[in-house]
Parts: C-alpha cells; sequence; structure tokens
C-alpha cells in the first residue's frame, strides 16, 4: 500500500477513532515493565502513536514519551488528548523518519500501525534511534470474529462491505513481525480484552476503521442497515461485545 494512502486514510475518523476504538490490557504494561524491563524513567518512541490511546498508558506509568505520528488529524486530536501530561512531544515524522537523534530512547513501541510500516526501512530507524540494549515492542488488538453469532455476522458484514478489508486484516499482517526482529530473538504474549457497547458505540466502532466506506460511499448506507440488522438480531439488554485478542512482541533489537 502506497505509504501516503497508509499515512492519510483516518483523517477523516479522527472523532470515532478517539471515542470507540479499544485500547490496550493493562497486562501488557505490565509485561513489558516485568520481561523487558521497562522503567519510569526510560524514554519511549510510540510510533504511529495516533490519538495516544497507548501513549497515555506509557505517560501514566512515568515514562517521557516522543509520539511519532505522520497524520496531522491524528497528531492533532494526540497533542490536545495528552496536553496534560508534560514528559509527552508531539513529533511530525514516520516510522522510516521518525526525525529523532540516533540512540536518543530506550524503548519503540508501535500499537496498532506496524503493518502499514516498509518493515526494512522501519526496523533500519528504530535501531539508529535505540540505545543499546533498546527494545521494540509491536502491539495489535486482533478482533476475534466467530465466538458468537454476532461477532460472526459482523465479520461478514466487514467481508461484505469493507473497501480494502481482506489486505489490512491483522490477523494477517501479524505473520511478518519476524521481520522487524530478525535476526534478534523476540517473544510473544497474548492478552483478552473486550468492549462492549450500544448501538451507536458499534457504529462508530464500524466507522472508525479504515476500510469502512465513509458517508460519501454507495455502500455506506446499506452497510448501515445491514449493521443495525445485525445489532437488532444479536443484542442482549440492547448491548453487542466485540472481544479481542491482544497479542503484543517484544525483544531486544541491539
Amino acid at each position: 500500500m502506497p505509504a501516503s494512502n497508509a499515512t492519510s486514510r483516518f483523517s477523516d475518523r479522527v472523532e470515532n477513532y478517539v471515542r470507540y476504538r479499544p485500547g490496550y490490557p493493562p497486562e501488557a504494561l505490565r509485561s513489558l515493565i516485568r520481561e523487558c524491563g521497562l522503567k519510569p524513567g526510560h524514554v519511549v518512541a510510540d510510533i504511529a502513536s495516533g490519538t495516544g490511546t497507548w501513549t497515555r498508558m506509557l505517560l501514566e506509568n512515568g515514562n517521557k514519551v516522543f509520539g511519532v505520528e505522520p497524520n496531522t488529524e491524528m497528531r492533532q486530536a494526540g497533542g490536545r488528548l495528552l496536553a496534560a501530561f508534560p514528559k509527552f512531544t508531539s513529533v511530525a515524522g514516520t516510522a522510516e523518519a521518525t526525525t529523532l537523534p540516533d540512540r536518543s530512547v530506550d524503548f519503540v513501541t508501535v500499537a496498532q500501525a506496524a503493518h502499514w510500516f516498509d518493515r526494512e526501512r522501519a526496523r533500519r530507524e528504530f535501531v539508529r534511534i535505540l540505545k543499546p540494549g533498546g527494545c521494540l515492542a509491536l502491539l495489535w488488538n486482533e478482533r476475534l470474529t466467530d465466538s458468537t453469532p454476532f461477532l460472526r455476522e459482523y465479520e461478514q458484514l466487514l467481508l461484505t462491505f469493507g473497501t480494502d478489508y481482506q489486505d489490512v486484516r491483522h490477523e494477517r499482517t501479524t505473520d511478518a513481525v519476524n521481520e522487524f526482529f530478525d535476526p534478534a530473538p523476540f517473544q510473544e504474549r497474548v492478552f483478552e480484552m473486550r468492549q462492549e457497547f450500544d448501538y451507536t458505540g458499534i457504529e462508530g466502532r464500524l466507522l472508525s476503521s479504515s476500510y469502512a466506506p465513509g458517508p460519501e460511499h454507495p455502500n455506506h448506507e446499506p452497510m448501515l442497515r445491514e449493521l443495525r440488522r445485525i445489532f437488532d438480531a444479536h443484542a442482549i439488554a440492547g448491548r453487542a461485545t466485540f472481544d479481542y485478542k491482544t497479542r503484543m512482541y517484544f525483544g531486544r533489537l541491539q
């Protein structure tokens, strides 16, 4: 996918992204602390930091964080949402060209975004900015697609209406995670997480996805009608649930 497309494709859905995208389980941060030695004094480059969901967890841990984000709308939203944290610095940069100095950070983290990167160039950049012994951590929330009748029908909706859903599904992109680490060894940890929504939340969650056709697309209204049907058929007490596995990969690049 062209880098410009990957950079701009969330520009028109920032509000839904902020309100409805899933966060990350606290166990993921605790695992980095326990197994990779993350300490409050460490400096972190959070690459493709977006609106700052994962960034906030690092800041709350006491870390100084450079949030590197190429998308102007996402970066501005992150700046507003994280303005109360004096240790946060917003950076206009990409995974392949962060603008950060050589050997300036202890950790590089990437949440829900590494599948957009040029892996070879991004790895080279991560090695450049990491201090010796620095750690890389990649995270994805992988939505379960077959664990409930609601999730099975929601998956079929995405396959039917999504603009390029099959090209960007995260369970496929994570297969290439070793390219970010090779030849360095890495470890994987998996955590469970869920989101529960009323219909407004379900619709917002759908429209936060880059592959959901926007209001100008002819499939937008048919997609929302089908979403409403699915929700009405499967909601319990006016709520429906997304189940996730959060996958985290981490290791030292140097």
